[in-house]
């Protein structure tokens, strides 16, 4: 029977989770991609200090500098950035699919400013030493405007999936790109990729060998004024959590164990860096050797990582905001397989499908499969096994029934009342060991009973539905 639901084929990653493997690429990729954008702006910092004639070791600085711009950033950028694009259509294609279907001009628009950028990075670096300071601050401007613009447009994409805000109503894109966090979000990173520069220069001014201690001082004071922005990003921090929508910041705020974990530690991070940039090295002056260096930069990565983390998380459950759940099913679809299944119409067999004691178990692991995969794993992390061993039959039924209750983070359950106690079934069994036998479960009465909680909860997650009370 034909369908509109648009199965894909889905990928395992044997015992990390999914978001595990996009979300380690992830960090990766929008740190290396910070750099690369702060870089070009310090850069055009210290050329203008060059040509006023303000700093005599400014130009030398420079050509040191952008090496390591064009091997990190250029190279292995663009390496991740390619690896982000295979793995997001590995995870989840729908959703990739949705963001480009709604911005495929806005991604060629910024995937224009990405050539310029590597067209100008790539000038100045075969021919910048040769090259008189008005022509080396035009390449390094461009190249600047052009990467900063590569964030801009990037931006209003990713924050759209978190405040779509006028979209889900007009449908029109620029309401989607032009979004409640779009400004927040753009400062608030412009801001950390030029701390990312300056922390990094610290770094590659100590591993530069024709630098002195007395020289390696002056450039590293010069480079310290660009993590003076940061005095503001509290107060970016703040208006960023004011325009999302309250159940995310409820998250963040203890709603969620591990979200409100890494928020605190992304805090952490980021005022032990301010700390020590605004008070020992804009106040007082001190230097930094490679090592301190190298630990803020571990720093700033790992609050990248845990900021990173965050963003994501308090989208739940939602993978776009009111449009699309993190398991890729929009609202209608879940109205849909409540009533046929979420495996009605799936063309993909089951891996192993032999090694499941009876069809009800193995109905259950497609089910999974389908609906839980994307965020868990059987029994490694984020395991369902983990999560539901000391369930027992009654809970798991009435607990995943009522799954937008229980976890408000999650989705409701899209499936039938079959389903829901074949995926039980499923989970008792690997909660028992996988054994070679076990008996099918279809007593009418529990069937009746599992969806009469499926009726209760509703199709609706329940954060709109808190959201509903609110008003």
């Amino acid at each position: 029977m034909p369908t509109d639901f648009p199965y894909y084929p889905i990928n395992e990653f044997g015992p990390a989770m999914k978001g595990m493997a996009i979300g380690g690429l992830g960090i990766v990729h929008v740190f290396l991609a910070q750099f690369g954008i702060g870089g070009g702006l310090l850069l055009c910092y210290f050329q203008w200090l060059a040509q006023t004639g303000r700093e005599p070791l400014a130009r030398q600085f420079i050509d040191g500098y952008f090496k390591f711009v064009v091997l990190v950033s250029f190279v292995l950028g663009a390496i991740t950035g390619v690896g982000m694009w295979f793995m997001t259509i590995q995870v989840s294609a729908r959703t990739i699919g949705a963001m480009v279907g709604e911005f495929h001009w806005v991604w060629a628009v910024e995937w224009l400013f990405f050539c310029l950028e590597i067209v100008a990075g790539y000038c100045f670096y075969r021919y910048g030493p040769r090259l008189d300071d008005r022509r080396r601050m035009t390449l390094l401007a461009i190249y600047s405007v052009a990467s900063w613009f590569s964030l801009f447009w990037i931006n209003g994409i990713l924050s759209w999936q978190l405040t779509p805000g006028r979209f889900l109503e007009t449908g029109v894109m620029w309401d989607g790109f032009f979004n409640p966090s779009f400004f927040p979000s753009v400062i608030f990173r412009t801001i950390t990729s030029m701390a990312i520069a300056a922390l990094a220069s610290f770094l590659v001014v100590n591993i530069l060998p024709e630098f002195d201690r007395a020289q390696r001082t002056v450039l590293i004071h010069r480079a310290t004024h660009f993590l003076a922005p940061a005095l503001i990003m509290p107060v970016l921090g703040i208006w960023y959590f004011m325009v999302i929508p309250a159940d995310s910041r409820e998250w963040a705020m203890g709603g969620n164990v591990p979200m409100m974990m890494f928020f605190v530690l992304a805090i952490v991070c980021s005022t032990l860096i301010s700390a020590y940039s605004l008070v020992g090295l804009l106040r007082y002056q001190l230097y930094i050797n490679a090592a301190t260096a190298t630990l803020l930069l571990v720093l700033a990565v790992l609050a990248t990582a845990f900021a990173e983390f965050v963003r994501e998380g308090v989208r739940k459950p939602y993978s776009i905001r009111g449009y699309m759940f993190s398991n890729s099913l929009m609202p209608d679809d879940i109205r849909r397989f409540r009533e046929v299944g979420c495996t009605h119409d799936d063309p993909y067999p089951l891996r192993d499908a032999d090694s499941y004691p009876n069809p009800q178990v193995a109905l259950g692991a497609h089910v999974y499969r389908n609906l839980c995969s994307v965020c868990h794993t059987p029994a490694a992390s984020n395991g369902l096994t983990h999560l539901t061993e000391y369930w027992d039959e009654t809970q798991l039924r009435l607990n995943i029934a009522m799954l937008q209750r229980t976890k408000p983070f999650m989705p409701p359950f899209a499936g039938t009342a079959a389903e829901l106690e074949a995926l039980v079934q499923w989970l008792r069994w690997n909660n028992d060991g996988k054994p070679a036998t076990w008996t099918e479960s279809h007593d009418e009465a529990t069937l009746q009973q599992i969806q009469a909680w499926l009726d209760e909860a509703g199709t609706e997650p329940w954060v709109a539905v808190a959201a509903e009370g609110r008003r």
